[in-house]
Formats: C-alpha cells, structure tokens, sequence
C-alpha cells in the first residue's frame, strides 16, 4: 500500500466561539465554542483517515498543546512522529459574530524552533520510502525559513518522494525545477506568487498552467465560494462551489486537498476526484469543524465539473 506523510511544521490548536456580539471594552460571552487539533497537515491526515488511508503526521511539537494533538490523533489510530521542541504549539482563536454577521481569524506565531530540530525533521524526510507521499502544509513557525520548503523538495526528488505543497510562501516557486508532484494554491497566493493583486478566473488558469509548464505536476487552485481548478500538462478541470451557509472556512481548503489526494491514489478520474472533493470543502465551510461527509453525496448535486 502507498505510504502518505503529512508534515505540519506549525501546529495548533484552533478555539473556535461563536457570539451574538463583540464589542470592545466589554466581557463578551459566547453562545457556542469549541476546541480542535489543527494545523493544515493534520487536517489533511485526519480527512484521509476518513477515507480509509492511513497517513504519518510529522512536524513539531512542544508543551502540552502539542501533546493534546499527538494524543487527538493517537486516539483516531493516526500515526504521529513528531520533533519534540521547547516551547508550545500555538492556540489560534477564531471567532464567529452573527450581529453583525463577521468571522474574526486571530492566528499566532508558534514555537521559536532551533537548528538542530529543523536537521532533525529533514533527516526524518530522507528516510521516507521511494513512491511515498509527502504534503507539506501551512505556515512557519519562528526560526524556520521558508527556502526549507527548497530544502524538503530536493531530498524528495533525489528520493523519488511525490511531494505535494499547500503553503502561501513565494518560495514555492523555488521548487518547480524538483517537480513537485502537486501545488495546491488558493486564488490570493497565486496571485502573490505572479506579483499581482487580484486574479480573474482566466488569469488563474493561465498562471495555473505557467506552474504546469515550469515543472508542478498538478495544480489544485482553491477559489473559495467560486469552487476551484485542476490543471495538468493535459487538461483543466474547473468546478463549482455548492450553496450553503458558511460556518468557519478555515479548514475547507485542507478538506479539498486531502479529499484530493485520497481520491487521485484510489484512481478516481478527474472529474469525479475535483466533484467529490469540492463538495467535502463545502461541507467542512458549512459546519464548525472537518466534514464527516454525510452531506457529501448530496452536496456533489449541485456542483458541475467541466474539461476547459
């Protein structure tokens, strides 16, 4: 069986509250709240284990915080292989306002990382057996520089690993001469990537394909509430998003690629992959947490996928 890794370099713990009101000076209460293991690596791993996948989360790891989502994912029978650090795995707070309707993202630095423990988790990746897996996703903690995703795409290229990339840095770009077997941008990084603002649906495709041309295998392009993109050497795919009331879109872009990934290794076409993946980041957008894909299938009515 194909081997998986995800690596989340900053970990966290995502408090999710939901109040009528935020007012400031004030005590604001909560009419809801809840607490989850997070982190985009962990996600991924965590709707892959829905699918019936088995993944190995690697990344760091400090303080009880940390322990709390080693011990998360230990419980859901997921394999961790975590580099313990000092310090502790962030909290990140979001909070939903329904008068006025408002989502408010407070996301924190995370652990200063030393030498030594980013030598570390690269020689974990050396170790990754030839045709395994590998995503990379999120952010960087302190200490960390974003030429490591450089780094991690070397190693996997001289050992035949598919890496896969979902994290905003420009330094992405650095890894097309390693081919990497899939990117996964949403509408604003590529942007940023191309030195533009905005992006229309045409100019996501076109830089969708420079990626394709410079080297990426794949190109997953998440365009929030428009749905998103698939782009090969061969075809592009494009996708709409369902209707639905949007709760928390933290995750839903994790949802889409790890729905993705799962699909692509049990050889679904295409078509069929970008429908069903489009309508479990839906899913996961119109809840608190990750999708438990009950409303998948009916979601997946109301989205059509067209070859461009």
């Amino acid at each position: 069986m194909t081997a998986i890794y995800t690596c989340t370099m900053n970990l966290a713990i995502d408090l999710f509250i939901e109040t009528d009101s935020l007012q400031p000076d004030s005590v604001n209460r909560s009419v809801d709240d809840d607490i989850q293991a997070n982190g985009k690596g962990v996600n991924v791993s965590l709707i892959l284990k829905q699918m019936g996948l088995n993944s190995t989360a690697l990344g760091f790891s400090g303080g009880f915080t940390g322990a709390y989502i080693d011990q998360f994912l230990v419980e859901k029978e997921i394999q961790t292989d975590f580099v313990e650090v000092e310090g502790m795995t962030r909290i990140n707070v979001f909070t939903q306002v329904n008068h006025p309707k408002s989502e408010y993202k407070l996301v924190n630095k995370g652990p200063d990382i030393p030498e030594e423990k980013i030598t570390q988790l690269l020689a974990q990746i050396r170790r990754i057996p030839t045709d395994s897996y590998l995503c990379v996703s999120g952010s960087l903690p302190q200490g960390v520089q974003p030429d490591i995703i450089q780094k991690i795409s070397e190693i996997t290229a001289q050992n035949g690993v598919h890496l896969i990339v979902d994290t905003s840095y420009r330094e992405v770009l650095d890894t097309l001469k390693y081919k990497p077997f899939l990117l996964k941008p949403n509408e604003e990084e590529l942007a940023e990537w191309f030195g533009k603002e905005q992006l229309t649906f045409d100019e996501c495709i076109m830089y969708g394909k420079k990626l394709v041309a410079a080297g990426a295998e794949n190109v997953l392009v998440s365009l929030g509430g428009e749905g998103g993109l698939y782009i090969t050497k061969d075809a592009v795919y494009s996708g709409n998003a369902p209707k639905g009331h949007v709760v928390n879109t933290a995750c839903a872009g994790d949802t889409l690629l790890g729905c993705f990934i799962g699909n692509y290794l049990k050889g679904l076409s295409p078509e069929a992959n970008l429908t069903y993946s489009l309508a479990a980041a839906s899913s996961t957008a119109f809840q608190k947490g990750l999708t438990d894909f009950s409303d998948v299938a009916a979601l997946s009515q109301q989205i059509k996928v067209r070859k461009l």
